[in-house]
């Protein structure tokens, strides 16, 4: 050491405090990486990023030849820097043993961790891929001295019940965490397919009895009805496919494709039968109110049907569900001059209220006005206020539930035909 000129060694300190810059940088740059990003440039053949999926496929042994790296870097530059001062300033005690590691320290700090460290975590990629050029030979080398870091370190850990030999790069995404990458994209993904995205991780949150159109609203054909009303219905709906019943609706025995209704209609109703239009059902498909949407959306697809009947634990029928009603729970609601015409079921009022069918589903009221009432219960706006009452109301009522206040507006017999309904603020 007396040897070597003083200016060398100030260039030897000077590259040793790089050095513990590149491992600092190399560590932040690696452990930064977008996993998903960097699976995707994997699959591309990115020779940085297969690199560098080598060396977190093992994060321990990476972390391990990392930190040998830097802690022998660091103890040299110690080392260097005592020489220097030594020959600078002589056996001073003030300088070696109070100022000198005081200097030292803020030196390290500055150039080898603070700045190495957060350029890295902004330029993980610019930073990590070319590094793997050197950290993976490093690896081979020193793999001896990792191998026994490595070894004592996972016994200690194991002490505590943990185990450090786990892969990076498996890490899954939770639903909620998925759902805020998608609510976070901005400009990457256009705001109508980002609420289709939300949508479909919704979907299995909801289950068939979500979307049915309860059964005191389904259009059916009652085969006890004389010819004539059978035939307006068939003629008048709007629906192409009807189910076909015998006195009550849980006495399903097929359902009618309107398109098949060509095939009996000749001339006039006297000259269509009964049978003729049995000859043409198809066999109903029955749908538990409890499946999930996502399970019910492959089992359309997979029976190739558009529509099921909806029936309850006991086998009664609660109502119909569609194709359409599925899928408007991901794209939205569809136009159609049949919907157009119908009354407006969610009006909204200058005052800030807004006035909602009560028979509206809960669901189908968030994703229209964006709210959060809850649906862990009713399904309906009727059924909420009913279950938050305990009672059908006799008149006028006003109440609070959670955030919305609410206030009833027309009334039935047996249930609330309209409410307002406004958010609190």
């Amino acid at each position: 050491m007396d040897a070597i000129p003083t200016e060398v060694l100030f260039g030897i300190l000077a590259v040793l405090i790089f050095t513990s810059g590149f491992f600092s940088s190399s560590e932040t740059s690696m452990l930064s990486l977008n996993p998903y990003r960097l699976k995707h440039l994997v699959k591309k053949r990115h020779s940085g990023a297969m690199r560098a999926a080598f060396l977190l496929n093992r994060p321990d042994r990476l972390i391990s030849v990392i930190l040998i790296g830097n802690n022998l870097v660091n103890i040299l530059a110690t080392i260097i820097a005592s020489a220097i001062a030594l020959r600078l300033f002589g056996e001073s005690e003030l300088i070696n043993v109070f100022l000198l590691p005081l200097v030292l320290t803020i030196i390290i700090l500055i150039f080898a961790e603070v700045t190495p460290k957060s350029i890295a975590a902004i330029y993980p990629e610019k930073i990590a891929f070319p590094a793997s050029l050197v950290l993976k030979p490093l690896l081979v080398i020193l793999y001896p001295i990792v191998a026994m870091v490595n070894t004592v370190s996972a016994a200690l850990a194991r002490l505590f019940g943990l185990d450090t030999s786990g892969t990076r790069l498996v890490d899954h995404l939770h639903p909620e965490e998925l759902r805020t990458v998608v609510d976070e994209a901005g400009d990457l993904i256009p705001d109508q397919h980002q609420g289709m995205l939300l949508n479909v991780l919704d979907l299995g949150k909801a289950t068939v009895e979500d979307i049915l159109v309860p059964r005191n609203e389904v259009s059916g054909i009652d085969m006890e009805d004389d010819i004539e009303k059978i035939m307006e219905i068939i003629r008048t709906t709007e629906y192409t496919r009807l189910p076909v019943y015998e006195g009550d609706i849980n006495k399903v025995i097929g359902v009618l494709h309107l398109r098949n209704a060509a095939r009996f209609i000749h001339g006039k109703n006297d000259s269509i039968t009964k049978q003729a239009i049995l000859d043409y059902l198809s066999q109903p498909y029955f749908i538990p109110e409890s499946t999930p949407l996502t399970t019910q959306l492959l089992n359309f697809q997979k029976e190739k049907r558009r529509v099921g009947l909806v029936v309850d634990e006991y086998g009664d029928i609660l109502g119909l569900a569609t194709l359409v009603d599925l899928l408007e729970e991901i794209v939205g609601d569809f136009a159609t001059d049949a919907a157009e015409d119908e009354e407006t079921e969610i009006t909204e009022r200058a005052d800030g209220w807004y006035s909602i069918d009560a028979s509206m589903s809960i669901r189908e009221i968030n994703r229209d006005i964006g709210w959060r009432l809850p649906t862990d219960g009713p399904k309906t706006l009727n059924g909420l206020v009913v279950e938050h009452l305990e009672r059908i109301p006799d008149a006028i009522t006003s109440f609070e539930i959670g955030d919305y206040r609410f206030e009833i507006q027309e009334l039935g017999d047996t249930k609330i035909e309209k409410a307002l309904v406004i958010e609190k603020i």
